[in-house]
């Protein structure tokens, strides 16, 4: 038997996705490529947008055309939204909502479901030999004006740490030397069930085999001065961060309901750049999400958000996201839209910003020592790799270097 993939959205998805590959192998099936014949096609779909949405119906219809016989299996946050509507289309044979992904494989396989010790799907990337995006946390009880994330992905909910650690030496068993930590609300992560997140990073740094972890998605105000200072204090965990700020302006920030303000949100910029950067040492990388052309964003409200990133926050690097109204949210009934055309002009102006500050905050790193992680690809006699703060560096290809650390000079 064989079976294909195709993943939309997020690290979570891909994750998942990857974990699914492994039990189908494990179960004797073949993996084919999305554009081979299979018996079975499975869909791991994104409802974060409309584009989104339309992308994940696009490979269904696509897949039912090239193997009109097989079987399509559907699963991810546009699933658990819209099952009945993706039920509905030609080739669709089962869809799998948020509570439902541990049964993807053992039901399609036709073996015994093993027992559930919880509603969250255990995952793990392995397709890279460097790096695997391991998930620790889903779901989300924030309901932020904008965002389907609670209706598509649940509440939030945690692994236990002892099913992280097996997860993370079994990483660590095929030779895979950096983990990125994912989740929707990574930070959220041990609140319900006794356990912390700090505890979490404690334990995994004391998996063997694993050389460095990176943080993934946290909320500012989830990212406490313990946490920041144990990292601080010589661990696995590199000076990069990649957190959620949606908007400059507080007035925005308190009409979708999140959790902090400009104010506390610059603190712990501030903390985490005193607790880590030293003379001599690499700057910390933030990558920080921005959602442009929230409903009532007026201009004056967007040259909050981009001033406050320009002149306080300087970040590394800038997601931009036009704002995209989805059905069932507070903020899609909203009076006060903001155009598209408007939207595409904002996007482009924290775009541009963003490349001046990737590009400064390269030079100011010019000069310093940094550990990088070879990659195995190569393009034009080159091999890739990132330095723990995120710096994409290159060098001759040298097949002995590759998933190993190395000093260099930036």
């Amino acid at each position: 038997m064989k079976v294909a993939f195709h993943t939309l959205g997020c690290k979570l998805n891909y994750a998942e996705t990857s974990t699914y590959e492994r039990g189908f192998l494990e179960g004797g099936w073949e993996v084919v490529g999305w554009n081979d014949a299979a018996d079975v096609y499975v869909v791991n779909t994104c409802a974060v947008t409309e584009t989104a949405e339309k992308k994940s119906r696009n490979l269904i219809r696509r897949a039912h055309k090239t193997a009109p016989q097989a079987h399509i299996v559907v699963t991810g946050c546009y699933a658990e939204l819209r099952r009945e509507q993706l039920l509905a289309l030609e080739g669709v044979w089962k869809v799998y909502g948020a509570a439902d992904k541990g049964r993807l494989v053992p039901e399609i396989l036709s073996t015994p479901l093993s027992a559930v010790a919880s509603d969250t799907l255990p995952a793990y990337s392995s397709g890279e030999r460097t790096r695997s995006f391991l998930k620790v946390q889903d779901g989300c009880d924030n309901f932020c004006a904008y965002c389907t994330v609670p209706f598509a992905r649940g509440r939030s909910r945690s692994l236990s740490i002892a099913q992280v650690i097996s997860q993370a030496r079994e990483i660590a068993a095929k030779d895979i030397k950096e983990i990125v930590l994912t989740g929707v609300n990574t930070g959220d992560f041990g609140r319900k069930n006794g356990e912390s997140f700090l505890d979490l990073l404690k334990a995994l740094n004391e998996v063997e085999g694993i050389e460095r972890y990176r943080i993934s998605s946290i909320e500012p105000n989830l990212i406490t001065e313990e946490i920041v200072d144990w990292i601080a204090s010589g661990t696995k965990f590199q000076p990069h961060f990649h957190i959620p700020l949606q908007s400059g302006s507080d007035s925005l920030l308190k009409r979708v309901g999140r959790r902090y303000d400009t104010a506390l949100f610059a603190s712990r910029i501030e903390y985490i750049r005193k607790a880590m950067e030293s003379e001599g040492s690499l700057k910390v990388f933030f990558g920080i999400d921005v959602i442009v052309g929230l409903p009532g964003e007026s201009d004056e409200l967007f040259l909050e958000t981009y001033n406050f990133l320009k002149e306080r926050i300087r970040p590394a690097y800038i997601h931009v996201f036009p704002y995209s109204r989805r059905p069932g949210t507070l903020a899609a009934s909203w009076k006060d839209q903001v155009r598209d055309s408007v939207k595409t002009q904002r996007v482009a102006m924290l775009e541009d910003l963003c490349r001046q500050l990737h590009e400064e905050f390269v030079e100011a790193n010019r000069g310093l020592k940094a550990q990088v992680l070879w990659e195995s690809s190569e393009k034009n006699g080159l091999m890739g790799g990132y330095t723990g703060n995120y710096i994409r560096v290159e060098r001759p290809f040298d097949k002995h270097k590759i998933n190993t650390l190395e000093e260099i000079t930036i």
